[in-house]
């Protein structure tokens, strides 16, 4: 059976399932049942998909975005609550684990903190992508973890940013005009360099690729890293909150 013919089985072109073949696409809704009955795989699919697909106990969702970040040629995010994934440290990234309603339990904690650490391959990788930040200045106060879990954090993000493709950004709490009061955005320009964004709610994530939505975003976060402390200014600011912890 051809990916095409495939592909019309379950929804998807011919290029989605080629992805999902190679392993850099998650298999979203009924995909792998309709693959396994039309292919005739009497289950074959079902075992492997539950095999491979979700070693790290991550919803699909983020299976995809997380596709896209490791060959991303620039990354640039924005987030309002907490520390990207991406900077996040160990301490950091458990707490937050361990805050999750239902609750996980400790071999899920472990096994997903592994794979958001395992993200911080995105500073090391070459060709070197270009990465910037802006975070919300109440994502540096929030004290998960503790204020030593904290310190650490800041410390980290201190480091990461003195990277010459990294630049971190704060917006504070003083300014009258803010561009991102819509909520946290992740954009994307791929190794094709072709343009995309991620969009993530409590109840799963999505991409952006269609015009005008997409020009939209981008000329958000523009207008989000003018309005924002300079990377000079944000880095003076973590470092005294770091201090005062």
């Amino acid at each position: 059976m051809t990916q095409e013919t495939l592909g019309k089985h379950v929804g998807y072109s011919k290029s989605q399932v080629a992805m999902v073949e190679r392993g850099e696409r998650f298999p979203r809704g009924q995909f792998v049942e309709v693959a396994d009955r039309v292919a005739g795989a009497q289950g074959a699919l079902l075992v492997l998909a539950e095999k491979e697909f979700n070693k790290g106990g991550l919803p699909p969702w983020t299976e995809d975005y997380l596709a896209e970040e490791r060959k991303a040629a620039a990354l640039h995010v924005y987030q309002n609550h907490v520390i990207p994934g991406s900077l996040q440290t160990e301490a950091y990234a458990r707490a937050i684990y361990n805050c999750h309603v239902p609750a996980l339990d400790d071999e899920e904690i472990d096994s997903r903190v592994t794979a958001r650490l395992e993200r911080q391959q995105l500073f090391e990788r070459k060709p070197k992508p270009l990465v910037s930040y802006v975070l919300e200045e109440s994502t540096l106060t929030r004290p998960l973890g503790g204020p030593e879990a904290l310190q650490e954090q800041l410390r980290h993000i201190l480091d990461v940013g003195r990277l010459r493709h990294v630049e971190v950004q704060v917006m504070p709490h003083d300014r009258r005009a803010h561009a991102g009061l819509n909520g946290p955005m992740i954009l994307l320009e791929t190794s094709e360099h072709r343009q995309c964004a991620y969009v993530e709610g409590p109840s799963g994530g999505y991409f952006v690729s269609e015009q005008p939505d997409l020009a939209e975003l981008f000329a958000r976060y523009g207008i989000l890293r003018a309005q924002a402390l300079n990377p000079d200014e944000s880095a003076k600011l973590i470092e005294e909150v770091a201090q005062g912890l």
